[in-house]
C-alpha cells in the first residue's frame, strides 16, 4: 500500500511539473507543493492554500481587507473548512496557485499548537530541554515560534488556563477551528517559515512512558511525537511573561 501511494504521489508531482515547468523551476514553488503533499499524505494533516499576497502590491494581502493583520498568511478562498488530506485536491490547489502559503487546519485529529514571540520561545525550549522534556515539531517565523502539541478541546484548554494566575497576551493557542502557517511558506511579517525542530517519529509504543508530566501522543498517519499541552504550558507562560510589554503588540 505504501508503494502504491508513493507512485501516485510521484505521478501527481510529475503532472504538476509538466503543467508549470517555468514557475516550478523559478522561485522554488515546487517545494510548497511537496510540503503540502507531505503534510496531507504522510502526516495526515488537513491543509489548504493561504490567500497569498496581492499581485499588484506584494506588500499587501490579496484579501479585501486593506489593514489585514496577517497579510497573505490566512485562509480566504477556499475557507478553512475546505482543508483536506486528499492528494488530488492538494495537487489541484497548488497547480493553480503554486506560490500559495501552506496552512494546516488545527484541532480535531490534527495537531494543535501554542505560539509565542520568537525570543521567549527560544528561552522556553532551553528550559524544557533542561527538564528532559521530549518536544514535538516547532514551526518558526522571524517573529513567532509555534510548538505543535497533541489535540486538545477548548473546554480542556479553558480549565488549564483558568488555573493560571496570569496568561500573557502574547501567548496564542491554535486549537479546534484554528490554523497554522507551515514551512516553507512566506511569513506574514517577512522572511520565511521554517522548522526549528522537524517532525520526528514517536518512540516504540512499548517504550513510551510518562516523563515529567509529559504524555505520549501520536498523530494519525505517520506516528509523530506530540507532547501534551499541559506538559509545556507552564514553561511557555513563564517565558512569555518576560516579553516586553507582555508581548501584546508583537507581530504575528
Amino acid at each position: 500500500m505504501r508503494e502504491i501511494l508513493g507512485r501516485r504521489l510521484q505521478r501527481l508531482r510529475d503532472r504538476f511539473q509538466s503543467l508549470r515547468p517555468d514557475r516550478v523551476q523559478s522561485g522554488g514553488t515546487s517545494s510548497l507543493l511537496e510540503a503540502a503533499l507531505t503534510c496531507a499524505t504522510t502526516f495526515q494533516w488537513p491543509v489548504l492554500p493561504g490567500v497569498g499576497r496581492s499581485s499588484t502590491d506584494g506588500a499587501r494581502c490579496a484579501c479585501p481587507d486593506p489593514d489585514c493583520a496577517v497579510p497573505g498568511a490566512h485562509p480566504f478562498d477556499p475557507g478553512l473548512l475546505a482543508a483536506s488530506t486528499d492528494p488530488r485536491m492538494v495537487a489541484w490547489w497548488w497547480t493553480n496557485r503554486p506560490t500559495a502559503p501552506v496552512l494546516m487546519a488545527t484541532g480535531g485529529s490534527a495537531p494543535c499548537a501554542v505560539s509565542l514571540p520568537a525570543g521567549a520561545a527560544a528561552r522556553a525550549l532551553v528550559r524544557l530541554d533542561a527538564q528532559g522534556m521530549r518536544l514535538g515539531p516547532v514551526v518558526a517565523t522571524p517573529t513567532r515560534w509555534a510548538l505543535l502539541v497533541a489535540p486538545y478541546s477548548l473546554e480542556r484548554l479553558g480549565e488549564l488556563l483558568y488555573a493560571k494566575d496570569h496568561v500573557p497576551s502574547s501567548l496564542r493557542f491554535h486549537g479546534e477551528g484554528g490554523y497554522l502557517l507551515l514551512p516553507p511558506s512566506a511569513a506574514s511579517s517577512g522572511g520565511q517559515v521554517r522548522w526549528e525542530r522537524e517532525p520526528r517519529p514517536a518512540p516504540a509504543r512499548q517504550a513510551v512512558t510518562k516523563s515529567r508530566g509529559a504524555r505520549a501522543s501520536q498523530a494519525p498517519g505517520a506516528e509523530l511525537w506530540l507532547p501534551d499541552v499541559e506538559a509545556v504550558v507552564d514553561a511557555l507562560v513563564e517565558a512569555s511573561s518576560g516579553a516586553p510589554g507582555g508581548g501584546s503588540r508583537l507581530a504575528y
